[in-house]
């Protein structure tokens, strides 16, 4: 039978009274009691916990502080660490002086004095300014570095506290048993007093209205930081050393060599400014170097174009060689400049080239020519980049243009071209060079035909795709073009070069020319000043204005300063001050290129040969047959039709350009039977038999009219020469050391060999 549902009252059920909860907790265990009341101290614990993990006691001005003294801690180890390599330096110097003094007279003791001077007093330099550069505020990345840093902290000595306990408690308990309970005893009152602590009622702390850390109000932080300059880098020239304010009546100059501190630089710069009634009013930043001194100067009226104009006076005062003195207008800070007191060779340390194996480059790559007076690396692309390198005579303009060719052959997408009307040009890379012209006749069809290239390629871009800029591959490589004594061309010449100029930029058609002069009388136009790049060695001050601008020596640009070469001293050859190296800032820094020997030239020159050198791309070639010749290079008529004046310059096909300059045909271009022929594969084989692998060409012709007198005993060395030159092995090239001779001409048996 099923059971009813009782019917549900109609009102609440009735509140307990007092009395009935009373009796309710009364009835509770104690047991119960006590779980009740741990689990709520668990609660708490775990909150306080958790909070003091996430560091929620550390507010802004605490992790503020936290940031602020890891940076002075961190500053003081520096000076602590420089101050020991002072210590050391001292005490070597003064140990080589007692050992010099001991033996007095002895020029290796004596000389081994002034490279331990000078290293003593750099350190000396260094501490000083380690002291006096001020420890800045932290940023947001170090304030957030520190609240890691603590967070990390504490979870370390959480894990670490609960690892060590273990056997602490295993300690205690085992001494419990032998009848020693305090150390057990001190263990339990201590767990009881930490939790005590941790589990006392914990709230929460409020996050609402906090502003975000980063956002800190300057006003919290730390009393030593309020009102100092927050974040960034530190100011060139802030750290003041001495002002003239500073210096003391009646103080006298002195030269540079009596300063040891840089105290006693800035003293020594400032007496002779004072001197010469230059403007320089504060010394900052000053740093021993291994060749002088180099410091930071600021003027108080004009521009530091009162140190340029005094600099030879001040080199008496300072008692330095001449070009001694060097300033560098900083742009950053009109009113200052780097100031450069040079004895001795600032690029003495500079790294050498490093080793570029051949096609391990593209040329849109940066890489390394020089160095600048501050130790910097001057790096540089040449893709799609005109320039122009204008030194005197001995101001190393071919070891300027070596150096860049050597980079530009290292590359996998270009073709490299060099032109020289009156020199040898890029001679100790000329295995690596595809078309080397040296006459008139020469030097004209090769500019005439990149001429049309580049007119041909810009109306080929979009057809392959490329955009508004020739894109360089080994499929359409670029063509980097090294014009030497551009001076001594034609005046056709110059003018395909100029017009050039105007073309081959976005194409990839480039020229690097080389002149002893800036002006249009060198140049055949006023060009200087619109090519791209700009480098200027020894020069006249006319070249200065005329390339770098006409402003450009009170900006602190001084290659006028520098010294050629003489027959026996190199001096200043390849020094130069240069402008628009892409992606680098123009400033007047003095560097120097770095020369690479010649017999290093030569062999990087046989590598890069071997790798296969490059010719234009077939697409470049088709697209030059709809282009139009320049007027000036047409023939002229008469008005009945016939030739009046011939054509200056013909425009020659690639096979024929290589043939007239005497360079290999393309690969593939098979080299047909007669004479021309015979004479590659009897120089092969007298080589072969001879086991050489190079000959001179009157050995090479010598040996072959003994292999074969009928054909060759009435040819003559330039006969000879033309044949071969016929044969697409081109000219005579350099071929290294052979027997007492360092670099005679002739041919190479690999070379011949190609050609067959």
């Amino acid at each position: 039978m099923a059971t009813e549902t009782p019917p549900r009252p109609d009102y609440a059920p009735a509140a307990p009274v007092a009395e009935d909860v009373h009796k309710e907790a009364t009835e509770q265990t104690r047991g119960d009691r006590i779980k009740a009341a741990l689990k709520e101290q668990h609660g708490h614990a775990s909150a306080r916990t958790k909070d003091w993990l996430a560091g929620g006691d550390l507010d802004p001005v605490t992790v503020i502080q936290l940031a602020t003294d890891k940076k002075q801690r961190k500053h003081a180890e520096q000076v602590a660490q420089q101050e020991r390599r002072a210590a050391e330096a001292r005490g070597r110097f003064h140990v080589a002086k007692q050992q010099a003094d001991v033996e007095e007279g002895n020029q290796s003791a004596a000389r081994r004095l002034a490279p331990l001077a000078g290293q003593a007093a750099s350190e000396e330099a260094r501490l000083e300014s380690l002291r006096n550069t001020p420890v800045l505020p932290p940023n947001d990345r170090e304030i957030n570095a520190a609240q890691q840093g603590k967070k990390a902290q504490r979870a370390a000595i959480l894990a670490g506290g609960g690892v060590m306990s273990l056997p602490v408690l295993g300690t205690a308990v085992e001494q419990a048993a032998t009848g020693q309970p305090l150390i057990l005893a001190f263990v339990a009152a201590g767990a009881s007093w930490g939790w005590y602590v941790i589990s006392r009622p914990f709230v929460a702390r409020g996050k609402e209205g906090e502003a975000p850390f980063g956002l800190t109000p300057a006003g919290m932080l730390p009393a030593t930081f309020q009102a100092e300059p927050a974040g960034g880098a530190p100011i060139v020239g802030g750290n003041v050393l001495m002002n003239v304010e500073q210096l003391a009546e009646g103080a006298k100059p002195f030269p540079i060599r009596n300063a040891r501190t840089p105290q006693q630089l800035a003293e020594c710069v400032l007496l002779a400014a004072r001197a010469e009634n230059v403007p320089i009013v504060e010394v900052s930043d000053v740093q021993r170097q291994p060749w002088g001194w180099q410091c930071t100067v600021r003027v108080s009226d004009g521009t530091p174009e009162a140190i340029i104009a005094k600099s030879g006076d001040l080199e008496t005062k300072f008692d330095l060689p001449t070009n001694g003195v060097r300033p560098q207008p900083i742009k950053a800070r009109r009113a200052c400049a780097i100031l450069r007191l040079v004895e001795g060779d600032p690029f003495a340390s500079a790294p050498g080239l490093p080793y570029r194996a051949a096609k391990s480059l593209s040329i849109t790559d940066k890489f390394r020519i020089g160095t600048s007076v501050g130790g910097d690396p001057l790096e540089i692309s040449l893709a799609g980049v005109m320039g122009l390198w204008v030194a005197a005579s001995g101001g190393g303009k071919t070891g300027i243009l070596q150096a860049l060719a050597e980079g530009v052959t290292a590359c996998r997408d270009n073709i490299t071209i060099d032109l020289d009307p009156f020199g040898d040009g890029l001679e100790d890379l000329g295995d690596a060079v595809r078309i080397t012209a040296r006459s008139n006749e020469q030097i004209e069809a090769v500019l005439l035909f990149f001429l049309v290239m580049a007119k041909g390629r810009a109306r080929l871009r979009a057809k392959l795709g490329m955009g508004k800029k020739w894109k360089a591959s080994p499929e359409h490589p670029a063509v980097t073009i090294f014009f030497d004594e551009l001076p001594k061309a034609s005046t056709l010449a110059k003018r395909l070069y100029n017009d050039l100029l105007l073309v081959g930029r976005k194409e990839l058609i480039v020229v690097e020319a080389a002149s002893q002069g800036g002006q249009s009388s060198y140049l055949g136009a006023n060009i200087a000043q619109m090519v791209a790049l700009k480098a200027v060695g020894p020069c006249k001050v006319e070249d200065t204005r005329s390339v770098l601008g006409d402003g450009s020596v009170k900006e602190g640009y001084l290659p006028h300063r520098l010294s050629p070469a003489t027959a026996t001293d190199p001096k200043d050859a390849g020094h130069i001050f240069i402008q628009g190296v892409p992606g680098m800032a123009d400033e007047p820094i003095e560097y120097a290129i770095h020369e690479v020997p010649s017999a290093t030239l030569r062999q990087l020159g046989q590598e890069r040969l071997e790798a296969g050198l490059l010719d234009p791309d077939q697409d470049s070639l088709d697209a030059m047959k709809g282009v139009d010749l320049p007027e000036y290079v047409e023939p002229e008529y008469d008005k009945d039709g016939d030739i009046k004046k011939p054509a200056p310059v013909e425009l020659l096909t690639w096979e024929q350009l290589l043939r007239l300059c005497g360079a290999e045909p393309p690969a593939g271009v098979e080299l047909t039977d007669g004479p021309a022929r015979a004479a590659v594969e009897d120089s092969v084989d007298v080589m072969v038999k001879a086991d050489v692998d190079r000959m001179k060409t009157e050995t090479l012709l010598a040996a072959l009219q003994e292999h074969d007198p009928d054909a060759y005993s009435e040819m003559t060395v330039e006969e000879f020469k033309a044949l071969m030159a016929k044969a697409g092995a081109g000219g005579p090239i350099t071929l290294g050391p052979i027997g007492e001779e360092k670099n005679p001409r002739g041919f190479k048996r690999d070379r011949l060999r190609h050609l067959l």
